[in-house]
Parts: C-alpha cells; structure tokens; sequence
C-alpha cells in the first residue's frame, strides 16, 4: 500500500508499505481522509523526538472498516476515533479524563498513522459515524473535539456567561479555527482571532465573520478581555495572552509550541486570573464532536483544503512556508 513517511527533518516521501497487521482487539481502516495537524508539522521540522524518521504520521482520519478482530466492530463500519490508546486502567481512565492517562501511545507517534491507505488500530478507540456523514467532515472530530474541550473547560472558570464577554484566540490555525466556530455558534459576538498569515486572516473573515488581527499592524489592547485561548502556545503567545486578559478572566492554554516561558506573575495574582490548560479531549468529547460535526454546529468547509494523499509531501512543504489560506489540509489517499 502506499504511505507518506516522515524520512528526515523538512521531507516526507511517498513509500510502498506492508498492509497492516491486525491483532485480537484491533481492526483494519481503509482511510478516506486524513488531516495533517499542527503537530505533525511540528514533527516534520525535526522538533519532536518522539517521532523518528520512518514512521507515518497521521491521527486525525476518517475511514470505513475493512477487517475486525474485535465483536463490537464489523467490515462496512465507517469510523472516526481518538488517536490516544489509553490503558483503561490507570485513575484518570477510570474517572472518566482517559485523555489524561500516563501510559497512552498514540496512532501516526508510537504506531503508523493514518497518512496511508490503510491503518490499524484498537477497536475501543473508534466511533462510529452516521452513514449519511461525509469522511471530510468525520476527519475534522479529532481537531473539533480539542476546540470543544478547551472551550467547554473555559466557560466553567468564567464568572458570567461566555456570550456576555469579550474572547481573543491566539492562533487562526485549525484549533482557534474551529473554537472561534464554536463560540460563534454559542452565540459570542465579540471574538477576534490574532492570525499572521494573511492568507488565513481573510479566511477568517470570510467563515468565521470575526475581527482577525495581525499583532505586525495592531496591537493588542491591554486588559481587554474575559477568555484569552492560545492556541500556539509560544513564549510570545503566552506573553500576549497575559497582556490582554482582563482582572478575573481566563486565560486558557491549549498549544504546546515551546515547552517554558515566562508569564506574569504578578497580574495573574492581583488580577485573580485563571490560568488552566487543556490537553486533547475525552471520547464522550469526540461523541458529542461527532454530532457537532454531523448537526453541521461548526458551519461549512470551505475553510478546508482537500488534496490527494500523493500531493502529501508539497502540503507540507505549502504549510511549513505559510503558501496556504487553509487552517486544515486533508489528504485522501485516491
């Protein structure tokens, strides 16, 4: 089968692979559409040790069931899932946060990925699909559901209603896309998105219909806002997220672009500031994603670039040079 492979640092290649394994548990995903992440790209610059050249990246997918060792699943199912395969053991997996479980590996990290045409994975991750749901939609759960868990994390440390107060996102990539399409969709009208790209600035404007900022031009205004969701998680970010929250707002950190900075001590005491961060998502998350996405709650996809799992290797060169208006690059093997 063929498969793009991570072979160096700036190179993806595509390979003739072996058709995977299945073993007791398991099954067989014919994929349908895959979506390059942020982290993928950040993999692909040489900056995660945890994926070695050789392996296939991929974790966001969609995809029809071709073969099954486990009951609950059979040959036809059309699927989406959690890439993290947790140990259903530990304390966080049995309270129901298995996006926090210590011994989770991960699909396209410590397994092949779904940048392939075929993938195995644990039956116990997947969720089924509605026949009528489109795969391009279905690849979009993973992505959607960490927008949806950090959003839903964020409006429980908020004083009053998210539709009473002001949110900045930091980051117009497919995270603080899809989270200022969700907090559209609630109803919260004073929303901008700080974005570089001028390409992704427009697209922002054009489906999210919200102010797009570039920090180059227009800067921040201080002490402005109730929720501020950084969604790069650079020092710069963190430092800008702390800059613009308001005394009793919340500053929610979802990227994970550098590992330490420093942040304002200071403000985030005298301000009685929350500072939460959000990891991934739990299955009931991606469930209620699943619906989301089918109920159409996240709007069109117009936002979404689709391109054939051959033209891999040129999507991320495109992406890691910002030569696309896309928040989200799917690739769909033909």
């Amino acid at each position: 089968m063929h498969a793009l492979v991570y072979t160096q640092p700036n190179e993806m290649r595509i390979q003739d692979r072996p058709y995977p394994d299945v073993a007791d548990g398991e099954v067989i995903v014919k994929i349908e559409a895959a979506g390059i992440c942020g982290s993928d790209m950040h993999a692909y610059k040489g900056h995660d040790p945890r994926r070695q050249p050789g392996l296939v990246f991929g974790h966001e997918f969609a995809g029809t069931v071709v073969d099954s060792r486990d009951p609950s699943m059979r040959s036809g199912d059309r699927v989406s899932g959690n890439p993290s395969i947790v140990c259903g053991t530990c304390d966080n997996c049995l309270q129901g946060r298995s996006n926090l479980c210590t011994q989770r590996g991960m699909v396209g990290m410590t397994r092949p990925g779904a940048f392939a045409e075929y993938m195995s994975i644990p039956a116990a991750t997947l969720i089924k699909l509605p026949e009528d749901m489109e795969s391009d939609a279905a690849a979009l759960t993973e992505p959607a559901a960490t927008a949806l868990h950090a959003v839903n994390l964020s409006q429980r440390a908020l004083h009053r209603p998210i539709q009473e107060g002001a949110v900045l996102i930091l980051g117009g990539g497919a995270i603080g896309m899809l989270a200022a399409l969700l907090l559209k969709r609630y109803g919260v009208d004073r929303l901008a998105v700080v974005e570089l790209n001028a390409m992704r600035r427009q697209s922002i404007r054009d489906h999210v219909g919200c102010e797009a900022i570039d920090t180059g031009q227009q800067p921040l205004p201080e002490s402005s806002f109730d929720l501020v969701m950084d969604c790069v998680g650079a020092a710069a970010t963190r430092k800008a997220a702390f800059s613009a929250v308001k005394a009793g707002g919340v500053v929610m950190h979802v990227g994970l672009q550098d590992w330490a900075s420093e942040i304002d001590m200071r403000k985030l005491t005298l301000g009685e500031i929350a500072l939460l961060g959000s990891f991934c998502y739990t299955l009931a998350d991606m469930q209620a994603t699943v619906d989301a996405l089918h109920r159409g709650v996240f709007g069109g996809l117009g936002w979404v670039e689709r391109r054939g799992l051959a033209e891999g290797p040129a999507a991320f060169g495109d992406l890691a040079q910002g030569k696309t208006a896309a928040a989200k690059v799917l690739l769909k093997p033909e």
